[in-house]
């Protein structure tokens, strides 16, 4: 197989200047999410239905925040990150409600109260959006997936990896015996330290919750003058931000897919000549 260097260079060149700019539209789209908004990460199970009383606690949860003018960031899916995701489309405000997914082998669809959606294939990177997208974290209860977001976010606020920000745990009755286990056992082993408890606080009813952040997050817009700047971005601005994001795998696999016909018509016609 024999191909023109000059022809492949040349076309790859011209893929490498679209990928720039699709990279360039990205790095707006995360500027837009990490600056300007107050935003709480709500974590919790998939698994929990609609009928169940912690599904109707985070809706209203999420409702009350929204009312704050804070934005929702869950992961997208069923359960509990539905019910948070609603809750903030009930607020009536012009928040945005976030859903940063998973992809996973057996099907796991976007829930239907999402502004803006995201998607990772690891689990790592998306965790690590999480962090980056924002100022506090909530957890609800649930199983592993929630557990290892909480840990995660308790290990890199212990290290400094990641500017402070409290971790709330919504549910004593679910919580209590995992924190009083940690006081118990790794704390007075010295396994942990009683400062790193410090990171996290235990609350048992929305009201708790919000009379918490309230304060942070009026200092926050106060700090960044936000406040004034969120009322003036319209909806489209970030519909347009959302069909960026969705279309943006799409571009991706649509230059390696022009690359590979490319290559390919060019392989024929250098055949061609040399026949």
């Amino acid at each position: 197989m024999h191909l023109d260097r000059n022809k492949v260079k040349k076309f790859l060149n011209g893929q490498i200047d679209q990928l720039n700019h699709v990279m360039a539209d990205l790095d707006e789209y995360t500027a837009q999410l990490e600056t300007n908004y107050y935003r709480v990460a709500i974590f919790g199970s998939a698994r929990t239905r609609e009928n169940d009383p912690w599904y109707t606690h985070v809706t209203n949860l999420a409702k009350a925040l929204s009312e704050k003018g804070v934005d929702v960031v869950t992961g997208g899916g069923p359960g509990l990150m539905e019910a948070a995701n609603k809750g903030a489309k009930l607020g009536g405000h012009q928040i945005r409600s976030i859903g940063v997914s998973i992809e996973l082998p057996f099907e796991q669809d976007s829930n239907q109260h999402l502004d803006i959606k995201k998607s990772h294939r690891r689990f790592s990177s998306r965790l690590d959006e999480f962090m980056r997208i924002s100022q506090a974290v909530i957890v609800t209860p649930g199983g592993l997936g929630t557990l290892l977001e909480l840990f995660y976010t308790w290990q890199l606020l212990q290290v400094e990896h990641i500017n402070e920000r409290p971790i709330i745990l919504f549910g004593k009755e679910f919580w209590q015996g995992l924190m009083d286990w940690i006081c118990k056992i790794p704390v007075e082993q010295n396994m942990l330290s009683p400062e790193d408890m410090d990171h996290v606080h235990l609350f048992d009813s929305v009201e708790e919750i919000i009379d918490f952040l309230e304060p942070q997050v009026e200092h926050f817009y106060r700090k960044s003058k936000s406040y004034i700047n969120k009322s003036l971005i319209s909806s489209e601005a970030f519909q347009k931000l959302n069909k960026l994001h969705d279309n943006t795998q799409k571009s991706f696999d649509e230059i390696i897919d022009e690359a590979i016909i490319h290559m390919y018509k060019l392989h024929q016609s250098d055949e061609n000549d040399a026949q």
